[in-house]
């Protein structure tokens, strides 16, 4: 086993900063966010993301798969040891897990989301979804349907926020999610051909009758107000989600998967 420095006061330097990282402010100033637990570090390491400092409990540090260090130690990842005290300083959850890891902000830009490689693409786009479980929930639909692009625009909650982290279950490191001003990124796409769709109680036309299969930016709004005015206005087109029953909406992220997948179904699963 090797044997890393062991940080025990919650006054360190060190865990002042990181501390700082629970809060959007903090994420800001540093240009990182903190992912809590051995599914999460494992994502990222799997997806060679850079991971700068891995924080884990010296008490339970014999309960972590015993390769999960070895193998950071081999990447020359920084490992810090630390008390429980202080790990409970540095997440936001009442029982922390083991460990957590400290990395940069990802660095995707919307006109990346242009350029989809190989056959169409089809790019979340969110406007202004508040709920950290919603934006995350909607990141595992959209890499759990092959999803080429995550595009968040002004006024979402933040993606760093732990809880939206948490809810990604890793999808956050398997698909680019870049941040951008919708105003300006939506007229870009369709001037270049792709379908801006969105769904609207109003729409005329099925999801399960419109054609996913060509280049799609499809648009979530939020919880509340749904999408915005100005940018219902850039859509090309509004698709209604049938149903049958009483209810008068789905939530943002249900709806989301409902037509994410259905793109998927004409796509070829």
């Amino acid at each position: 086993m090797i044997h890393d420095s062991v940080i025990t006061s919650v006054h360190n330097a060190r865990v002042k900063a990181w501390t700082q990282l629970l809060e959007k402010k903090g994420r800001d100033k540093q240009g990182q966010f903190v992912i809590e637990g051995v599914h999460l570090v494992q994502e990222a390491m799997a997806a060679t993301v850079p991971i700068e400092t891995i924080v884990y409990s010296e008490e339970r540090v014999h309960l972590l798969p015993k390769e999960l260090l070895e193998q950071a130690h081999e990447q020359g990842i920084e490992c810090i040891a630390v008390t429980e005290q202080v790990l409970g300083k540095c997440t936001d959850t009442q029982s922390p897990q083991a460990l957590l890891a400290v990395l940069p902000k990802l660095a995707w830009q919307a006109e990346q989301l242009l350029d989809t490689g190989e056959g169409p693409g089809l790019v979340v786009v969110i406007d202004g979804i508040q709920d950290p479980g919603n934006l995350g929930t909607i990141i595992r639909s959209a890499d759990a349907v092959g999803a080429t692009g995550v595009l968040l625009g002004r006024g979402t909650v933040d993606l760093y926020n732990p809880k939206t982290v948490r809810s990604t279950m890793g999808s956050l490191f398997h698909l680019p999610i870049a941040q951008g001003e919708l105003l300006e990124a939506l007229p870009q796409a369709a001037a270049q051909g792709v379908a801006i769709v969105t769904t609207s109680l109003q729409g005329s036309t099925s999801c399960y009758n419109y054609d996913f299969t060509q280049d799609v930016w499809f648009v979530i709004g939020n919880e509340g107000q749904g999408v915005s005015q100005a940018v219902a206005g850039l859509a090309t087109q509004h698709v209604l989600i049938p149903m049958r029953g009483q209810a008068e909406s789905l939530n943002a992220a249900m709806a989301a998967t409902v037509v994410l997948f259905e793109a998927m179904r004409q796509r070829g699963v």
